[in-house]
């Protein structure tokens, strides 16, 4: 296991400040027939949700990597970022091992994704300028209260064609939802978790309310919580994130019931670099995910990335990696010249 930084070319703002760089618990599994990477989602600090990236190296050394090798479950409902890295880097040693790629393994039907930038609330007309002259399908930007309504709409008049969310994270009341109803002449995909997490009740409501459809994302844990918010028409829309919801088994779990409800989603992105993002994008390859997900170039967040960067086509597509496993590795340079430290955790 890994613990590794990352500089960012841009400052990423959180609940907790600014961060200027990327922490990155990394696992590498080795078996008798090959080796497999997993990259944890957790952020630099709790906030966000209760994982960070440093709490989620200890976890998988302390308890989860031993337990898997006692030949036991590393499977950890109240860490489930840590849990999904984990679990990534053993599917990808057997996947390479049988020379199956994970797009392959998933059920996944697109050779290629259509990209999708984040835009966090210091964004600019000109940082919008700039995705577009980039050649990103969607953008998407973040709100809050006193800065949501008019800055969309300046948006929307200087690219009336754009694909266009926005994100809110939890940051509105049940009662700012004649605001939110202003969102509605502005043509966009959808709004992103308005409300509190817990909070379906209100979704349903404001849902009710808005004719711009409603996406949960914090909110949906598990594919139960999905069946949940979907039961009781908090969503139209869903966010998918792997790490969040304890790896890829539950993600395709999430993506198979509203494929079944004809709900559609989109992968949800977390700073991940080159390796988290290859499995995103085999993810975001299945046939349900008929939004475009937060999937950006590698250039988007770093100078150097931990593998061979991933890049934008002519088109704005991101290629899904074809090779055995999540089809990447990382580079032996970078893992030397960004890795603070490593553990070893053996039988």
């Amino acid at each position: 296991m890994l613990r590794i930084t990352l500089p960012l070319v841009r400052p990423f703002h959180t609940t907790r400040g600014v961060d200027v760089e990327r922490r990155l618990c990394v696992v590498r599994v080795v078996s008798s027939e090959g080796e497999g990477w997993g990259e944890c989602a957790a952020l630099n600090e709790p906030g966000y949700t209760s994982e960070w990236a440093d709490g989620a190296a200890s976890v998988i050394e302390a308890t989860l990597a031993p337990a898997l090798l006692r030949g036991g479950s590393a499977a950890d409902p109240l860490n489930p970022m840590a849990s999904a890295a984990l679990a990534l880097a053993v599917l990808d040693a057997d996947l390479r091992a049988t020379g199956v790629s994970l797009a392959s393994h998933l059920g996944a039907t697109a050779s290629r994704v259509p990209s999708g930038i984040a835009l966090g609330l210091d964004a600019g007309l000109d940082d919008v300028g700039s995705a577009v002259e980039a050649g990103y399908h969607r953008v998407k930007l973040k709100i809050a209260p006193g800065h949501d309504v008019d800055f969309v709409r300046s948006v929307r008049a200087a690219w009336p064609d754009l694909a266009l969310q926005v994100d809110a994270n939890g940051a509105y009341s049940p009662a700012d939802a004649d605001h939110l109803a202003a969102l509605d002449d502005l043509d966009l995909l959808l709004i992103e978790q308005p409300l509190a997490t817990d909070d379906l009740d209100g979704h349903a409501a404001l849902a009710a309310r808005l004719r711009t459809p409603v996406c949960l994302d914090e909110s949906i844990t598990s594919a139960a919580a999905a069946d949940e918010a979907l039961r009781r028409r908090a969503c139209s829309v869903i966010c998918i994130k792997a790490g969040r919801l304890g790896g890829l088994d539950e993600a395709v779990a999430v993506h198979d019931r509203c494929l079944a409800a004809a709900v559609p989603v989109w992968c949800g992105g977390m700073l991940e670099s080159g390796l988290g993002r290859a499995a995103n994008l085999a993810l975001a390859a299945l046939p349900g995910f008929t939004l475009p997900g937060d999937l950006s170039a590698s250039s988007r967040w770093f100078a150097a990335d931990l593998t061979e960067p991933l890049t934008l086509d002519a088109d704005g597509y991101l290629a899904v990696p074809s090779g055995p496993g999540i089809g990447v590795s990382p580079r032996a340079d970078a893992l030397a010249r960004f890795t603070e430290s490593r553990v070893t955790v053996r039988p």
